[in-house]
């Protein structure tokens, strides 16, 4: 049979597949689309895979979903966001460093016009296309934003992060970062301490649920929430909420957390754990000075979380209000792992720049730190940034009432570049081969959709997941995961099958497979765009910009 045929006959069918629970349950029609997306959030910090914090709306959607174990981000913001909205590997998107110019195609800060996004491809679908929160692919000239780039509807930011009580301009570098709160194209200002911008994320969110639901179509919505990136900024009632739950510290909590990701299913019998890291102090060894600082950051940053929660209950509670729950799809993963790393500026010798107020408040400016991440990335090892487990490792939540099996915890091993080719098999949507004159990037990534509603384990790949940001690589190919961390150009070799806590490099056991895989690496990077990082020379002042190429 034709191709073109088959593939027309084929959206014909899926799109009937689904009806509408609407008055007219006879008239068929397209799936809605709901993608949230969480800041730095770490890989068990949600309660359903282990966490004290609670999560009630997440976890619903986890018992009556799909989790995976195995399900990769880009481990940083920007990158993430690019590979996520475009179905392309970051760089080429044009965002293989950071949302900053450094002028290359590849590393132009900003996503380009051969890689369509979500928004585009929805929108030419017949979709309503929404997105509230965070954007941080494009922010220097207005043909960069997401109005532009094809949504119909956008509130929140176009940088990497705000305060989340007002617009003023972050303390962070030698520079203040500039904030821009908008609204389709508009710049907002509200007033100082008015408002809660997590709220603030969800309440849009629903105000676009609403005025969607006059048109007579199917939506996507990119829920981009910023939390619990930093500052770590919450509201009182959310904080007073873990008054005294970390009191036991990271060293109790962790062996906890590990027990419940055993007890779920998440973390297999028969996995490793990272091993402890060693810059981390043990928790019985600080003073009651510092336990009592470190335990304000993490109730903090708990409540954060909870808040998000909140808000995504929102978003379920109006679905159902509009019934539209029944018809659609909602996918939840955090952008990277935990953030590491420790400050110099607190009052016990770490912090990240000045706080006008105790850690929480209005105008204070901090976040986890190494201590509590190491926390939050449980069992992996490393953080965000990385390209070990811990660093772009994602909790993974698919919820379809019906459509997917309740309970379900399965392997997965997917990447963000798949879910693309996933919304789009689902909402019966071609992927233009030329959009608006331009010809587009292909598509690389696989449909997740067999896992999703077929009960299969692992998406079959074919071919191996790359990564690359800032001199750090990475290959995945079934088992074997090979990885350097920049400067070092060694290669690192784990079998991820029994060891996806990355404690045993078999690299020298495995020279055929080290040489196999990183042939492989260089061939992709060169196809990609990939620079040797040793090439760009930034600014050590500066994060993560002011970088130009050596001559």
């Amino acid at each position: 049979m034709n191709t073109k045929i088959t593939q027309i006959l084929f959206s014909i069918l899926l799109t009937g597949a689904f009806t509408s629970h609407e008055s007219n349950a006879q008239a068929p029609s397209k799936p809605n689309i709901i993608l949230i997306l969480v800041d730095d959030m770490g890989y068990s910090d949600l309660g359903n895979y282990g966490s004290e914090i609670k999560t009630p709306n997440l976890d619903k959607l986890a018992s009556e979903g799909l989790r995976l174990r195995e399900f990769y981000n880009n481990s940083i913001c920007a990158p993430t966001r690019a590979s996520l909205l475009t179905g392309q590997y970051q760089h080429k998107a044009g965002v293989g460093f950071f949302d900053v110019n450094l002028g290359l195609p590849a590393y132009q800060g900003y996503l380009n016009k051969e890689s369509l996004t979500l928004g585009e491809v929805f929108r030419s679908g017949g979709y309503s296309t929404l997105l509230s929160g965070k954007w941080h692919v494009g922010s220097e000239d207005q043909a960069q934003w997401p109005n532009q780039r094809g949504f119909d509807k956008f509130y929140g930011i176009l940088k990497g992060a705000s305060n989340y009580f007002d617009t003023k301009p972050l303390p962070f570098g030698k520079t203040p970062y500039p904030v821009k709160l908008i609204r389709n194209n508009e710049e907002l200002h509200p007033k100082d301490d008015s408002y809660y911008f997590t709220d603030e994320i969800g309440n849009n969110a629903v105000t676009f649920l609403d005025e969607q639901n006059k048109e007579n179509k199917p939506f996507f919505l990119y829920l981009a929430f910023t939390a619990p990136h930093w500052p770590l900024q919450a509201k009182p009632v959310d904080i007073a909420k873990y008054r005294g739950k970390f009191d036991e510290g990271w060293d109790v909590l962790r062996e906890k957390r590990i027990q419940k990701l055993k007890e779920n299913g998440i973390l297999p019998a028969d996995q490793t754990i990272a091993s402890r890291d060693p810059e981390v102090p043990e928790w019985n060894k600080l003073t009651y000075d510092e336990k009592q600082f470190w335990k304000a950051k993490m109730e903090v940053y708990a409540a954060m979380v909870d808040n998000m929660d909140q808000n995504v209950g929102k978003v379920l509670d109006k679905l159902k209000a509009l019934k539209k729950d029944k018809n659609t799809l909602i996918i939840f993963i955090s952008d990277n792992g935990a953030q590491g790393g420790f400050n110099t500026y607190n009052p016990l010798g770490r912090g990240l720049v000045r706080n006008e107020g105790p850690v929480g408040t209005s105008g204070s400016f901090d976040y986890q730190e190494q201590n509590w991440a190491y926390l939050s990335n449980t069992p992996l090892q490393q953080y965000k940034n990385n390209m070990h487990e811990g660093g772009f490792s994602s909790p993974f939540i698919a919820w379809f009432p019906s459509k997917i099996k309740a309970g379900r915890i399965d392997k997965g091993t997917g990447h963000i570049i798949d879910l693309a080719p996933t919304f789009y098999e689902l909402a019966g949507i071609e992927y233009p081969k030329e959009y608006n004159g331009v010809t587009t990037n292909a598509l690389v990534g696989k449909s997740l959709l067999p896992v999703l509603f077929n009960n299969v384990s692992q998406v079959d790949r074919g071919a191996p997941l790359f990564w690359e940001r800032a001199g750090n690589r990475a290959v995945r190919d079934g088992k074997w995961k090979l990885v350097s961390i920049y400067p070092s150009y060694e290669w690192e070799l784990y079998n991820l099958e029994t060891d996806r806590g990355e404690t045993t490099n078999v690299a020298q056991q495995n020279p055929a497979i080290v040489n196999k895989l990183s042939a492989s690496y260089f061939e992709w990077a060169d196809k990609t765009g990939v620079v040797e990082y040793s090439k760009f020379k930034l600014k050590p002042e500066t994060m993560p910009g002011g970088a130009a190429l050596k001559k």
